[in-house]
């Protein structure tokens, strides 16, 4: 006979079919007892979805309500009970507004926009603003259930459009009922710009907006958009020259290093980046790609020379033991130089008089602290949470877990 157990053996193991035909009864009840392995309750709640028994909802929401349980079934339990108007109390008091829990205040504010609530549009615009995809997508769940509810207008009169989020959820709205949304190129955030470029859909039309832009940054997001349909790097380059080649200019940011950052990292940078960056990567010529090979054992035989005695060289992620990034670790004694794989560039976090000589002489380039330390600007790339511009050190010698 077959069983919860046997049915959700292990984490990550579910047998989604043979729950979804398990009584519904026993799922409800196994869901309630706390006893029982988190993720095994939350396989139940899934298989529940559209037959739970009534009797059954008073326990389940108990469960929602004890923030002893464990998060994860909470949460599923949320999108399960999203019909149940009796927990809208429970939602709206500003206990829960608390962020100790991690994923519920999301899950209680869609759990609001499931149920209705305006009065939860604005945090919810706020959510669907957000950079990370699983938020964004939580926040845009719960306005798209206020919208089917009370209707767009109502909504969208809700929202106002004070806030940079409160604009782009009008931008959603209105190209969803397939209006044009290129006067929102235009607006002064980044943010709601880029998704209007990333919305459009037709070159022609984005090609009439090159002369009715209003603003020099709404023309290079429409230079931008049409790239993005139709890969035509003459057309964009063009239009570039037409509109005097805008860029970023950085105090101390030499062409060397503006070339390797722009082609690394200009591409698919943070939606609030200065489009100038994105349009420059677009038309400029890609530096020569560095031979990584070659140019570690030139750093080697450089150190070796200089009787350094250096270990071989090992990636980022191997020297923190995760992650990846651009620049490979090589020791010798008690210190260490990184290299970075984006061109002729090494560095170290203390002075290493003796390495800097070797590999200089060996055609390296030394980033010193001054170098490091310029900041730049308008290009936001994402770094352990923050998406802001970062300094060179970090673009050259870039590693993330």
């Amino acid at each position: 006979m077959r069983t919860i157990e046997t049915l959700v053996p292990r984490a990550g193991q579910v047998d989604a079919a043979g729950l979804r035909e398990f009584d519904a009864d026993r799922l409800a009840g196994y869901v309630a007892d706390s006893a029982h392995p988190w993720w095994r309750r939350r396989a139940c709640v899934v298989a529940l979805a559209g037959r739970v028994p009534e009797h059954c909802v008073a326990g389940l929401i108990a469960c929602v309500h004890d923030p002893g349980d464990m998060d994860e079934v909470r949460i599923a339990l949320l999108d399960l009970l999203a019909d149940r108007a009796e927990l809208l109390p429970w939602l709206r008091h500003e206990d829960r507004r608390q962020k100790s829990s991690y994923g519920m205040p999301e899950a209680i504010l869609k759990a609001r926009g499931l149920l209705g609530d305006r009065s939860a549009v604005g945090e919810l615009a706020t959510l669907a603003a957000e950079p990370w995809p699983r938020l964004r997508a939580i926040g845009e769940a719960g306005l798209d259930a206020l919208v089917a509810r009370h209707g767009t207008a109502a909504v969208l009169a809700d929202v106002g459009d004070a806030r940079p989020e409160d604009r782009a959820f009008r931008v959603r709205m209105r190209h969803r009922a397939g209006q044009d949304v290129t006067d929102a190129l235009a607006d002064p955030d980044r943010a709601v710009a880029y998704l209007a470029q990333s919305l459009l859909t037709d070159p022609d039309r984005i090609r009439g907006c090159l002369d009715e832009a209003p603003t020099a940054e709404a023309k290079l997001w429409a230079a931008y958009a049409l790239h993005r349909l139709t890969g035509d790097t003459a057309e964009t380059r063009a239009i570039h020259d037409s509109l005097g080649r805008p860029r970023v200019e950085v105090d101390g940011l030499d062409e060397e290093l503006r070339g390797v950052i722009l082609q690394e990292y200009g591409h698919d940078c943070e939606e609030r980046s200065d489009p100038r960056w994105r349009v420059e990567a677009i038309c400029a010529e890609p530096p020569a790609e560095p031979d990584e090979d070659e140019q570690l054992r030139r750093a080697m035989a450089a150190l070796t020379a200089a009787g350094l005695a250096p270990e071989p060289p090992v990636s980022c992620g191997e020297h923190h033991r995760q992650g990846g990034g651009t620049y490979h670790v090589i020791r010798f004694g008690e210190s260490e130089i990184s290299v970075s794989t984006l061109g002729r560039f090494a560095t170290s976090y203390e002075d290493e008089p003796a390495a800097r000589a070797a590999l200089e002489s060996a055609g390296f380039r030394w980033i010193d602290r001054a170098t490091d330390a310029i900041r730049v600007t308008g290009l936001c790339v994402y770094y352990f949470g923050s998406r802001e511009p970062p300094d060179v050190a970090t673009l050259l010698f870039y590693w993330q877990d």
